[in-house]
């Protein structure tokens, strides 16, 4: 294995590490804010897809991929919401905790992403793929997993505060 692709590898392996002992612990779910966050990275990805506008017009194979791109995102996105656990503490306050399930989803999609990469730039003059499209495809289902995500825990803690059950949930004692 080459030195190009271990540095990735370890990379991923050391933040696998952080994130599984940050996802230990508690923290506050704030309703009121999770928006902020797909509003960044939805401003942020949108400036890098306008960049693109230079590109030569897309064709509908193009727009059909961005389309089905973003639905995969807001599933990914859905089920990963649905992992985290959301408990109401006696104070009124929520504190949710992400599940090793949902980590296991982001891991398993960023190999799947490194994989479609080894295929398409091995197959990408024969299949007719255009980087572009790929990478504007790739930005879009990361903006459709965010926001779905967050999306998902918001409905969910709506249910909470107001005083409704949900199958997600666990009341502290």
């Amino acid at each position: 294995m080459s030195p190009q692709t271990m540095g990735p590898l370890i990379g991923i392996a050391v933040a696998l590490i952080i994130i599984l002992l940050r996802n230990r612990r508690k923290r506050t779910l704030r309703p009121h804010l999770l928006w902020v966050m797909p509003l960044l990275v939805t401003t942020a990805i949108g400036f890098g897809l306008w960049a693109n506008t230079q590109h030569p017009h897309f064709g509908p194979l193009a727009w059909i991929a961005f389309v089905v791109a973003l639905a995969l995102g807001c599933t990914a996105g859905w089920q990963r919401g649905k992992t985290i656990t959301i408990e109401k503490e006696p104070d009124g306050a929520l504190k949710a905790q992400a599940s090793p399930l949902g980590l296991v989803l982001v891991v398993g999609l960023f190999a799947a992403r490194a994989g479609l990469r080894e295929v398409m730039e091995a197959n990408a003059a024969a299949w007719h793929l255009d980087a572009v499209v790929v990478t504007d495809a790739f930005m879009l289902f990361a903006v459709g997993m965010i926001v779905a995500q967050r999306i998902e825990l918001y409905i969910r803690a709506r249910r909470i505060l107001s005083g409704g059950t949900d199958s997600h949930v666990e009341v502290a004692a």
